[in-house]
């Protein structure tokens, strides 16, 4: 399959992978839902709602919520504070799109991204946390992981990147390391954006097809494609063990990603009390799609 552009024709990433896993190894039902979505259509099932939600009532609440977001980031400055925010979810679960609207209007001195490439090496030989905390933020400063440690949990995990023992260590070593940056001072969120197959099945297509999204996809993410059961066993396991009442995890349902990223920048919101902050327009999260990890369906 390729895609026609003005004088040329691009052919897809991966000869195909994605396009070849829709026609003959996704699910029949995961095939039907892509086949039958149309624009504004949600494919998971079950959500609640049916439609995405209008384009210009959340442009509107965004608008809101990002001056909210520069409040926020003027009086981390003036104190010294330090948030750090962990974006963790399956392939195309829509963890940068979420960071790209967090940041569109932030000093990207003070609001950082961490996306960290596989360990080098030297890497692979220190302390599995070590590497994350020289990105750590600083008095005033936010960080946004765009994946975090939790790799070890759920990729290293299903792709055989870590051994039993090595990944149980993290689940031993995960909790005090975190409970010691809160203890330090750190507000610490921890985010997993959860999206149904179908969705992501029909997102990865978009993306195979897009010439300028096409750099989004890696050999992991087709790869994964065909590991969905493996994958939810991991992310399973990963909430389990690791969603602390002074560390919990919040779980946004994506399917529909302007819903998310709403409920993303409250619930980071609604964890700090900055000066000037109007809670008319923080509001709280959609709970129909926000809350702990009991909203995760698999």
């Amino acid at each position: 399959m390729q895609k026609r552009v003005p004088g040329k024709t691009l052919p897809h990433p991966f000869d195909s992978a994605i396009s070849r896993y829709y026609e003959e190894g996704a699910p029949e039902e995961v095939r039907e839902a892509v086949r039958e979505a149309k624009g504004k259509t949600i494919l998971a099932s079950p959500y609640p709602y049916d439609a995405r939600m209008d384009k210009g009532a959340y442009k509107d609440e965004l608008k809101g919520l990002q001056i909210e977001l520069v409040k926020l980031q003027a009086w981390l400055k003036a104190t010294g504070a330090r948030l750090c925010v962990l974006f963790e979810g399956r392939d195309a679960a829509g963890k940068g799109g979420t960071i790209k609207r967090f940041r569109e209007n932030l000093n990207p001195r003070v609001a950082r991204v961490a996306a960290l490439p596989a360990p080098s090496d030297r890497e692979r030989g220190q302390w599995y946390f070590q590497r994350y905390i020289a990105h750590l933020p600083a008095a005033g400063e936010i960080v946004l992981f765009d994946r975090s440690w939790y790799n070890r949990g759920v990729v290293e995990k299903v792709f055989g990147f870590c051994t039993e023992e090595e990944r149980a260590r993290f689940f031993r070593q995960v909790t005090p390391f975190e409970r010691a940056l809160v203890q330090e001072g750190i507000v610490l969120v921890k985010l997993w954006l959860d999206v149904g197959r179908a969705e992501q099945l029909g997102r990865m297509l978009a993306r195979e097809s897009d010439p300028l999204k096409q750099w989004k996809l890696s050999r992991i993410d087709v790869e994964g494609l065909h590991l969905w059961d493996a994958y939810t066993a991991a992310i399973g396991e990963t909430l389990a063990y690791t969603h602390e009442p002074d560390m919990p995890w919040t779980l946004i349902r994506s399917d529909d990603k302007r819903r998310a990223r709403l409920a993303a920048i409250r619930t980071v919101l609604g964890q700090v009390d900055y000066h000037g902050k109007d809670q008319d327009v923080v509001g709280t999260p959609d709970p129909a799609i926000c809350g702990g990890p009991t909203l995760w369906h698999g």
